[in-house]
């Protein structure tokens, strides 16, 4: 696109649309608390076992603390907590930066 092509669109041509909020996606009322941490931790253990049926993440919500218990297969929990338990910490990691972008302290636990 050159300088020529440019100057056809000025920012008087784009209206901006007054229905459209900053990315909410419910109303603070109806928000799930911890529900971001969930979803990641859940995306993650799903892609790191051989059974992706069998990943469930439990939530236990107390205020602003969250504890999300990961189900899974007999089999795969050793490829969900990894050598010397650093998958599972690097998990737990991911879990706490979501929570934090929510105000929520987040811990990661996993169900034997």
């Amino acid at each position: 696109m050159s300088d020529e092509d440019d100057d056809d669109f000025e920012d008087d041509d784009f209206e901006e649309d007054d229905d459209f909020e900053d990315d909410d996606v419910a109303p603070e009322g109806n928000r799930v608390v911890g529900a971001r941490a969930r979803a990641s931790v859940e995306h993650i253990a799903r892609h790191l076992v051989d059974d992706p049926d069998g990943v469930f993440v439990d939530a236990n919500e107390r205020g602003d603390n969250v504890t999300l218990l990961v189900h899974a297969s007999p089999g795969d929990l050793g490829r969900i907590i990894g050598k010397r338990g650093r998958v599972i910490q690097a998990v737990r990691q991911v879990a706490r930066a979501a929570g934090a972008t929510e105000d929520v302290r987040v811990t990661v636990d996993v169900a034997e």
